[in-house]
């Protein structure tokens, strides 16, 4: 298994960050937070008033929880963490103004994809969702073998025209528009090693 280089994954949440930021949203929903690294990057920000957490390993909650109790954003109450699966319904997590997920759709199994899809694009309906994902193309350039994942715990990888296609196909069911960039060095033919998806609601009052 290769380990991507620490400073790639930085650079992922710095992205996710100041694309949030521009689009001048103020509540903010981490789906999939893991132990807090978006999180903290968030709390950091004054423009941020509401953040939350949402995460099923409680494992992994109790770290962000620890990692972030000590932040003044954390004291003021700006933070919320919920134990929970963004497959489910969450009715009190409506209307946030942007939503994340980064680096969690590839753990989820193939067949599931589509309750995810109805629980957040059709059920939380965040005004923009920022979401990155592996571009397997890029794996032999990490000495991969082929077919292998960059974790033991990844359902799939997806190719850059996999995930357009498949992102594509949520922004026209659910009524949003989509967006796709990349983090991390370019390869003339492989592209980039992570994608993301910018999906903006189509009748949201705030800028696409």
């Amino acid at each position: 298994m290769h380990l991507e280089a620490p400073d790639l994954h930085q650079e992922r949440l710095r992205r996710v960050v100041s694309l949030i930021k521009a689009s001048g949203a103020q509540r903010v929903l981490d789906l999939g937070c893991g132990s807090g690294g978006l999180l903290q990057y968030l709390l950091r920000d004054t423009q941020f008033t509401r953040v939350v957490g949402l995460e099923l390993s409680g494992e992994l909650l109790a770290q962000a929880k620890l990692r972030l109790q000590d932040l003044p954003a954390a004291r003021e109450g700006r933070l919320d963490l919920v134990c929970g699966s963004y497959a489910e319904s969450h009715p009190d997590l409506l209307g946030f103004e942007a939503a994340a997920m980064v680096e969690t759709i590839e753990h989820v199994p193939p067949e599931s994809l589509s309750r995810v899809e109805r629980a957040i694009f059709a059920g939380l309906r965040p005004a923009m969702l920022v979401m990155t994902t592996p571009n397997h193309e890029y794996n032999p350039l990490y000495d991969m073998a082929p077919g292998e994942f960059r974790d033991p715990d990844h359902k799939f990888e997806w190719d850059r025209a996999r995930f357009r296609d498949w992102a594509a196909g949520v922004a026209r069911r659910n009524g949003y528009r989509v967006r796709f960039s990349g983090v991390g060095e370019m390869h003339d033919y492989l592209g980039q090693p992570t994608q993301v998806a910018t999906f903006s609601l189509r009748d949201a009052a705030s800028p696409a």
